[in-house]
């Protein structure tokens, strides 16, 4: 992997941790660097879940890719808010 792949998984992942984020309903008090861990971890699951059940090789955009990996996302922004309760984590 290249940097410029990784650098481009970064900047995947912090959009797509945000829209799970946003989709999340009451305050996140978790820091970015998390948001966009559970982010780039929603777009790898999401990637894998859509080409195997055939969705990921489309024209143009893959909206159905983009919405699973935006669920996952938003099931990971939960489950991290859920566990960690309204404490959150420390930012440093």
């Amino acid at each position: 992997m290249t940097a410029t792949g990784i650098i481009s998984a970064l900047i995947i992942g912090l959009i797509i941790g945000a829209l799970g984020r946003l989709v999340v309903p009451g305050r996140q008090n978790i820091p970015i660097w998390l948001t966009m861990l559970i982010g780039v971890g929603a777009a790898l699951l999401g990637t894998v879940i859509a080409r195997a059940a055939g969705v990921a090789d489309t024209a143009g955009l893959d909206w159905t890719e983009i919405f699973i990996q935006v669920v996952l996302a938003a099931i990971g922004v939960a489950l991290v808010v859920g566990v960690t309760g309204r404490r959150g984590i420390s930012r440093y």
